[in-house]
């Protein structure tokens, strides 16, 4: 089957930081295109048993991002008791949500380029310990890519649409 929304990985290659950040960000921009150009149907579309949708992908990234880097890294304490949820609210419009992961990218670059580098230590511990930033940014990038496969196969039971 052609890809119809193929995107090469990113070949930055200068360097740890510059790596795990360029593929962080084609992980989170394979979840957006995603979504991009669907319906507040489609989007909030159940296609397995599971309470899984393209919405709910994304407002549990929202939560992950705002968890990981606002909370754990940061130490922003707004953030300690997020849902993670997969299930969005009627109330919340597609807009909304889609809006809160692109805010949500925004504040955890911000907290990352606030690290003087890839060694500094975690604000709250993680199964009793700190961790580097190296390691959030390679749990989020890993969550990020295993939620963006997901999507991956909604978005082409949706419409069709396949590729990275």
């Amino acid at each position: 089957m052609l890809e119809s929304q193929r995107e090469r990985v990113p070949l930055i290659d200068g360097g740890e930081p510059d790596t795990a950040l360029a593929f962080l960000a084609f992980a989170r921009s394979c979840v957006l295109k995603k979504v991009n150009g669907l319906d507040e149907e489609q989007l909030r579309r159940r296609l397995v048993v599971s309470d899984t949708t393209l919405l709910g992908l994304v407002q549990h990234l929202t939560d992950a991002e705002r968890y990981w880097f606002g909370y754990t890294l940061a130490g922003d304490s707004r953030y300690a008791e997020v849902t993670s949820d997969m299930v969005v609210a009627p109330e919340r419009s597609a807009e909304e949500v889609i809006a809160g992961y692109r805010a949500a990218i925004v504040e955890s670059d911000a907290h990352i380029r606030g690290a003087d580098d890839l060694n500094v230590r975690t604000a709250q511990p993680v199964n009793d310990e700190t961790r580097t930033l190296r390691w959030v940014i390679a749990h989020m990038t890993s969550e990020t890519v295993r939620h963006a496969g997901h999507a991956d196969i909604l978005r082409e039971l949706i419409d069709g649409a396949t590729g990275r």
